[in-house]
């Protein structure tokens, strides 16, 4: 398990304490049509971070063709199983250096929060090396109050509850983050590590990636569509 990262609950748990049972029972939620309405449809799709595939086949039947990158062989085995015929890497994000460009990238899950400013830095650099000169980087940020306003909790419509305890400071800006998940025959939670950005401080980042911010999403201005700019 990585320093700062922590899960528990039934069956397999990833070094970052995810849960391959959990992520494979998430609910793709409005997700996939946020990330439909903001980039052509048709077009392809690299999708890092895939876990179990809670979003590949929604954006599949939304006309993207996807290719699912994860560091997990678990997680990919139950994307597969899910999505049948998708194309899948197992690689770390930090380190992925595909041929291909794609029409889109997406950066879901907060991973643009890493603890360690060289694997934020990092992250953001392969979402760049893989974007088309003419396609975009959709990136999931946290809302402002994201480590302040707890704890909190909400019930998904699938009928599970997620609940955000605790994010106490542990140094350099860095937040460990307790989350709990709640189904009716199971529980898991999850630690892990997690830079509050503040909105200047994600474009700052963005910017010297590569990426342009071209447009807040939502109105919690949690997805964020950006364009790379010219090298």
């Amino acid at each position: 398990m990585r320093k700062g990262y922590e899960g528990t609950g039934p069956g397999a748990i990833t070094p970052d304490g995810c849960s391959v049972e959990l992520y494979d029972r998430l609910a793709a939620g409005e997700e996939p049509g946020i990330v439909a309405a903001a980039a052509p449809a048709g077009g392809t799709l690299l999708e890092l971070g895939s876990g179990a595939g809670r979003l590949t086949g929604p954006l599949g039947e939304r006309g993207f063709t996807v290719t699912a990158v994860d560091e997990s062989a678990e997680m990919l085995e139950r994307l597969r199983r899910r999505t049948p015929g998708v194309t899948t890497v197992r690689s770390p994000i930090e380190t992925l250096d595909l041929p291909e460009r794609f029409d889109v990238v997406l950066l879901a899950s907060f991973l643009v929060h890493a603890g360690e400013h060289r694997v934020r830095d990092a992250l953001l650099a392969t979402c760049r090396r893989h974007v088309k000169d003419d396609g975009c980087v959709l990136i999931q940020r946290e809302g402002p109050d994201a480590h302040t306003r707890l704890p909190r909790e909400w019930v998904d419509p699938a009928g599970y509850t997620v609940r955000i305890v605790s994010a106490e400071p542990v140094g350099d800006g860095v937040d460990s983050v307790f989350a709990e998940y709640v189904f009716p025959d199971a529980r898991w939670t999850q630690t892990f590590l997690s830079r509050p950005l503040t909105e200047e401080d994600f474009e700052r980042y963005a910017d010297q990636a590569g990426l342009a911010v071209d447009a807040y999403l939502t109105d919690d201005r949690t997805w964020v569509r950006t364009r790379p700019k010219e090298r």
